[in-house]
């Protein structure tokens, strides 16, 4: 089995000693580099650059520079989907995004995390596990979405919130750690002229 394998299945892998696995991560900087010193006028150049780096990405995608992924081959965004600036990802293991999900500036959303056992920490060893956000999910600024999270369709997440376990469909959730807070359905829609 192939690190990338092992990391696919969510068992420790080395992802500082694998040949396959650095040259991967290099070309994703490369990609990411190239990315972030386009010009706000290079839209075509920008989903060019996007298209070779994510396993999945569509015309009416917006990432706001700067953008950072391990990988990207692991990043798979759903229709009109939108970052502000300094977004990370860091994608040993899937990272899937629905449709309408808007995110703000800088999220981190983190596959990777490391054994308690020091021996296996010192020797580069990891895990990854996947993160899914549904579709129709506003993420506040500056949220941090930990390995193995799912966010349900329809949700929000307020600003500075680490999400550490799963959130539900339909709610508005903060903190630290991220927990639901009320039904969005629970508030009057506001209209703002």
């Amino acid at each position: 089995m192939t690190e990338r394998e092992k990391a696919a299945a969510g068992l420790l892998y080395d992802a500082n000693h694998d040949r396959l696995l650095l040259e991967a991560r290099a070309h994703a900087q490369d990609l990411c580099l190239d990315y972030n010193l386009t010009r706000s006028m290079q839209a075509d150049e920008r989903l060019r650059i996007l298209r070779e780096l994510l396993a999945v990405c569509h015309d009416d995608i917006v990432i706001e520079p700067p953008f950072y992924v391990d990988y990207g081959s692991n990043v798979r965004m759903g229709r009109q989907f939108y970052a502000n600036r300094n977004l990370m990802i860091l994608d040993g293991a899937a990272v899937t995004f629905g449709d309408h999900v808007f995110v703000g500036p800088n999220c981190c959303f983190c596959t990777a995390g490391h054994p308690f056992d020091v021996e296996q920490r010192n020797a580069g060893l990891e895990y990854a596990k996947p993160i899914t956000i549904g579709s129709n999910v506003w993420i506040g600024m500056s949220v941090q979405v930990l390995p193995g999270v799912t966010i349900g369709d329809n949700t929000v997440i307020g600003a500075g919130s680490l999400v550490t376990r799963d959130i539900p469909a339909g709610v508005l959730a903060y903190g630290s750690p991220c927990r639901p807070i009320r039904q969005i359905a629970d508030k009057p829609h506001r209209v703002i002229l």
